[in-house]
């Protein structure tokens, strides 16, 4: 029973992340005249569709991605279905194009922002001060010198401002080296400890423990719920920010990484919380598909973007026939790259 509740819900985020992104290309799409053809949800085999005045709305059997097909993006198929030339992509102008490549990303953001806003305004916001509530007894922070009631201002050099940038620069950090955590003490008097973290076996796992708590404060009403969704808005851009300069720089590998297997194992997690962790991934999951879009490589948005900035730089657009070919490979090694990421999800598994 649990697997299924487990399924649905993660069909249910997945679908409103993927619906909340397309309907931003869609939105942007018809408000500036580009011709869609199609506005689906899932990929794969259709099981369900009607028709509009225009575009087809469909639902597909795998409930994984989706995509709003617009007139522009393949031009045999526009000549055949005799779309007006000023109502295809290419045919809007650079500002046009941009808001319409841009929107899928923004809406994951504003509904993210929502979410958080919502999750504040109800069960309140907490603080997120990057301050040492409990230090475990006989831990590497512990014999450091740590004490609750520290306030940490730097991990290895990174400014530290709240307490996910504590455990986000705590993640990175090369475990088997010793990080250098500069604290705030109660006096004021700023002191630097180096901590090595102890290594131990969870469930056969091998982690590395600090033995930091953190606890936080929270406050219910208007201002702390504002506060509480800028302060977490802006960390989980950093994560995201933080973990891709990371991977390019070798300093997280792709095994790291998780796709649908690891998201379902997370859901299943994060269900048993309540409703509030439920929206909360929600939130964060849809500013995670939001900026990893916007990066500028091919078959994302950012990398359609990336081409109208060209164009601007050079006074013309690149062709249409180039530019689809690129972003046609860059999908093929995306896919490529879902599937070892899946594969290494599974083995996570087991």
């Amino acid at each position: 029973m649990n697997f299924i509740i487990t399924l649905i819900l993660f069909v249910l985020i997945l679908g409103i992340i993927v619906f909340v992104h397309e309907f931003g290309h869609f939105m942007m799409a018809k408000l500036n005249g580009v011709y869609v053809y199609e506005f689906a949800i899932g990929m794969g085999p259709k099981i369900w569709s009607k028709k509009g005045k225009e575009t087809e709305y469909t639902l597909r059997a795998i409930p994984i991605g989706g995509f709003c097909m617009m007139a522009g993006e393949d031009i045999e198929d526009d000549e055949i279905k005799k779309v007006p030339k000023d109502k295809r992509l290419q045919a809007k102008k650079p500002w046009q194009r941009f808001l319409i490549m841009f929107f899928g990303a923004g809406n994951n953001f504003i509904c993210a922002i929502l979410l958080l806003f919502f999750i504040g305004l109800i069960w309140g916001g907490s603080s997120m001060e990057p301050m040492v509530s409990s230090v475990l007894k006989n831990s590497a922070a512990a014999s450091s010198g740590i004490e609750a009631g520290d306030r940490i201002l730097e991990i290895n050099g990174h400014s530290i401002s709240t307490t996910d940038d504590i455990s986000l620069y705590l993640a990175v950090a090369d475990p088997e080296e010793a990080s250098d955590i500069k604290v705030e003490k109660e006096n004021k008097k700023v002191e630097t400890y180096s901590v090595q973290p102890k290594k131990k076996k969870v469930d056969g796992e091998t982690t590395y423990q600090y033995g930091i708590g953190m606890e936080q404060e929270v406050e219910k009403g208007l201002l702390p719920a504002l506060s509480f969704t800028g302060k977490k808005t802006v960390s989980i851009f950093k994560q995201m920010a933080v973990t891709v300069g990371y991977l390019f720089t070798g300093g997280i590998s792709i095994s790291q990484l998780s796709g649908p297997v690891g998201i379902f194992s997370v859901v299943g997690d994060q269900s048993s919380g309540g409703l509030m962790n439920i929206l909360y991934l929600v939130a964060f999951l849809s500013i995670n598909v939001g900026f990893i879009n916007l990066l500028p490589l091919p078959a994302f948005d950012g990398g359609h973007i990336l081409f109208i900035i060209i164009e601007k730089i050079k006074g013309s657009p690149v062709k249409p026939e180039t530019e689809n070919m690129i972003h046609t490979i860059g999908l093929f090694l995306l896919m490529l790259l879902m599937i070892v990421i899946t594969f290494n999800d599974i083995l996570r598994l087991f």
